[in-house]
């Protein structure tokens, strides 16, 4: 990612965010869509928000991994991770989280955890609102 640290210029969040996107693709709102709607692949859409945001409201069928836990939930050789997301490694899978930087860097994660087709949304679920497109929003009860 970063061959030399430069201790004069520490490095930042958005340096990792652009570090990220420069090694994986992203994928517009609307062609997610229309790619949903015509069915023409099953993606895994994965929002890695944490829960509170995905509780405001989320694409449905989103499968939440919060960006902290998304190494654990991806490994299949981990005891407590979560099967839907290890057994797609085939399989496309679209990472979503506020407007594009967690899900850039999960989704340069899980190319180097072997991933296949790795997207993420580009500008994020404020994006996907953004372009008028169907939200789900489901009150939780504790």
């Amino acid at each position: 990612m970063y061959s030399s640290f430069n201790p004069e210029r520490p490095v930042g969040l958005m340096d990792f965010v652009a570090s990220a996107k420069s090694r994986i693709q992203e994928i517009a709102p609307e062609a997610l869509s229309q790619t949903l709607d015509a069915r023409r692949s099953d993606p895994l859409i994965v929002d890695v928000r944490e829960s509170s945001e995905h509780e405001q409201g989320h694409i449905e069928g989103a499968l939440l991994v919060p960006r902290g836990i998304l190494e654990a939930a991806a490994d299949p050789a981990y005891p407590k991770h979560m099967p839907e997301l290890a057994a797609a490694r085939e399989r496309p899978v679209v990472l979503y989280c506020a407007t594009g930087g967690r899900s850039a860097m999960g989704a340069a994660v899980l190319q180097m955890m072997g991933y296949k087709d790795v997207l993420s949304l580009a500008g994020g679920f404020a994006g996907w609102e953004a372009a008028g497109l169907p939200v789900k929003r489901e009150a939780r009860y504790v």
